[in-house]
């Protein structure tokens, strides 16, 4: 029996007992919708599956696997599933948090004070290791599937998303298909082999570097790019770059390593180095002159849930290509996640202990998922925002510009690198059509047919002169 939904001159305006607000983004499989819980007076958001995709019953499956995974997961650091239905039509949705804030992908713009995205980077790490806690890979983590959530007491809480391309560690589901980001994606997983937990790790890797830079570390568009990466490619070094302790560039030289068992051995373990270098620059000990910056949000009038990819961030899917002649890598175990916490800033870097809650406090905001108060003996309070910081010069943008904030659904969707592949927002769903030759190819036969077609009328005009 479908969900009633009330429309108006063709616009749905409610799905269920759920109120319709805004239309939050809308991919190639779904639309995402901000709404209203009349009755518990708390906003969430409502996934719907696309119509065109509603038939298709392995979508359909998909579609709600993903819904299964996040409600089984249940952790503050995870978005979270509380229902799910169908409409009139036959399309299924899911009800999930609403976050308020925006995602990394809007900081990865607007290039945040080091500290702050190094802060975030491990926030993020310790939600990824509540999914590998419960024996799942996320295997597409971008700064657009990290959400950003004001909690009750006022600080924000990033939040990981989009599990549609989710693949649990304890099913073999016999996948023919390779899913994810490839500018964020491991060599290993690029391949179709046998991945684990790891390939999220240099995901973080990626996500950390472009947190700093505005930019992921490898110039990747597509998975070939990804496979011709070279032996001993690293990225720049930000030591020098930022004024970022050393032991950073160490840490996203491992994350970021072609070989899986060179990585750090779990998402706990980074988020703890994370917090330790963010803390020995807040107590000002790389930063000469520059004050200590607590992980404070700055309120902008961005969209609340922009999971979709970003122009520079090609969601990309494929049947699976014959594998590349490259080994798979051995997966190793996932240690256990701890809850994240603040340093003191006259405490020294060794000493900093790993956060235990997100710090510095924001104007207004609420949670559905209040967070625990940090232990006031432990965590004297937030540190004062930097006042006046500007990214250095040659930190991902013209000195003097101000990056547009990314706006969910604002970037067309892109376009397919070569026959076989599709980008969308899921990842998740085999392609339907091969795209066309284009670029130098397709000019070359277009030369090629205006020449016969030449030379075809040269020898219809000598047949007509001589007869």
């Amino acid at each position: 029996m479908g969900t009633v939904c009330s429309h108006t001159m063709g616009v749905m305006e409610q799905i269920g007992r759920y109120r319709l607000v805004a239309r939050l983004g809308a991919g190639s499989f779904a639309t995402v919708w901000q709404g209203h819980d009349d009755q518990l007076d708390v906003p969430v958001a409502i996934k719907v599956l696309a119509e065109n995709w509603s038939s298709r019953e392995d979508v359909r499956n998909r579609f709600m696997s993903e819904a299964r995974l996040m409600r089984r997961i249940q952790d503050s650091r995870v978005i979270r599933v509380y229902d799910v239905g169908t409409l009139q039509d036959g399309r299924p949705y899911f009800v999930m948090d609403y976050c308020d804030s925006g995602s990394l992908d809007q900081w990865r713009r607007e290039l945040r004070p080091p500290a702050q995205a190094i802060r975030a980077a491990a926030q993020a790490c310790r939600a990824l290791q509540v999914l590998h806690d419960h024996h799942v890979v996320h295997r597409d983590v971008t700064p657009g599937n990290l959400l950003l959530d004001s909690s009750s007491d006022g600080s924000l809480v990033v939040r990981l998303a989009d599990l549609g391309v989710a693949k649990s560690m304890l099913d073999d589901l016999g996948s023919t298909m390779t899913a994810g980001t490839p500018s964020y994606m491991a060599l290993e997983q690029a391949t179709g082999g046998n991945f684990d937990h790891r390939a999220d790790i240099y995901a973080m890797g990626c996500v950390t570097y472009a947190l700093l830079t505005g930019a992921p570390p490898f110039r990747v568009r597509n998975l070939p790019d990804l496979l011709n990466r070279q032996e001993g490619q690293h990225p720049e070094a930000l030591a020098g770059r930022l004024g970022v302790p050393a032991e950073l560039d160490e840490l996203l030289r491992r994350a970021l390593s072609r070989a899986p068992q060179g990585r750090p051995a779990s998402a706990k373990a980074m988020a703890d180095q994370l917090d330790r270098i963010a803390g020995a620059i807040e107590a000002g000990g790389t930063e000469p002159g520059r004050t200590s910056i607590a992980f404070t949000h700055l309120r902008t009038p961005a969209p609340a849930w922009p999971t979709m990819p970003s122009d520079d961030e090609d969601a990309a899917l494929t049947r699976r290509q014959p594998a590349p002649r490259r080994a798979a890598e051995p997966p190793s175990p996932a240690s256990s996640a701890t809850p994240a916490g603040q340093p003191s800033a006259d405490r020294p870097a060794a000493s900093v202990p790993p956060p235990q809650q997100p710090v510095g406090p924001i104007s207004g905001g609420r949670s559905a998922t209040p967070v625990p108060t940090p232990n006031p003996a432990r965590h004297p309070g937030p540190l004062p925002p930097a006042a006046g910081w500007t990214p250095p010069r040659g930190y991902g943008q013209p000195q003097g510009s101000s990056p547009a904030p990314h706006r969910y659904g604002e970037h067309p969707a892109p376009t397919p690198q070569w026959p076989g592949q599709m980008v969308n927002d899921w990842s998740y769903l085999p392609p339907e059509r091969t795209p066309t030759p284009s670029g130098r190819g397709a000019g070359f036969w277009w030369i090629i047919a205006v020449a016969a077609f030449l030379i075809l009328m040269i020898v219809v005009w000598v047949i007509f002169q001589l007869t």
